[in-house]
């Protein structure tokens, strides 16, 4: 069954919720058997970097993680913090390290590249692109966007594996793609028809 990890830092019931509308099971977990057990895993979160690792390593489940995600190689989605948590690390606090699933880190925006216009956080829809090789955009609707709530953004070691990108002010890879590990920094549960393709094609194609 696919598990969404509950760590005390993420919009899980609304994840859930869109994950119902499309008729997939899912469940929301802490629980060691039940990560160890998942078919798939979604990572999701909200808030402080340095909170959302240090809950997850409260949770116990690290180490689990690692044996699934690198070793069993379990298809799992990062949402928002999800996929900040996946990188080696990030400017917002600094002290706790990342996974490190994927080489690179998560940055604040440039405010030297931003006009008065962009706010920061970069809250609402935003048109992404360049995802025409991602089996996670399979038959995607038209003009595809998403929402967005964030201050920082990935910044990758390798181009490869960048899944989608978005411009806010510049150009910034919204989405990671690494062999099973996959991940998005806008929310598709709160993306309607875009967000419920988007988590369709996770569950189908992954």
């Amino acid at each position: 069954m696919l598990t969404i990890i509950d760590y005390k830092a993420g919009n899980l019931s609304s994840i859930k919720n869109m994950l119902k509308k499309i008729g997939v099971p899912a469940r929301i977990s802490s629980n060691i058997a039940d990560i160890e057990t998942a078919a798939k895993l979604i990572l999701p979160g909200v808030g402080h970097f340095d909170y959302g690792m240090s809950s997850l390593h409260q949770s116990g489940l690290v180490p689990t993680l690692n044996q699934r995600v690198l070793e069993a190689k379990v298809p799992i989605l990062g949402i928002c913090l999800g996929v900040q948590l996946l990188t080696q690390g990030s400017q917002e606090g600094g002290v706790e390290p990342g996974l490190g699933w994927i080489k690179g880190k998560t940055i604040a925006f440039d405010k030297a590249q931003l006009s008065q216009q962009h706010k920061i956080p970069n809250m609402g829809w935003v048109d992404v692109h360049n995802y025409q090789q991602s089996k996670l955009f399979e038959n995607m609707h038209e003009e595809p966007r998403f929402y967005f709530v964030h201050s920082y953004h990935l910044a990758l070691d390798n181009a490869a594996d960048t899944l989608v990108t978005a411009n806010y002010g510049y150009q910034f890879a919204a989405g990671i793609e690494h062999q099973n590990i996959l991940g998005v920094q806008f929310h598709p549960e709160k993306s309607h028809k875009y967000g419920m393709k988007l988590l369709e094609n996770f569950v189908k194609n992954y």
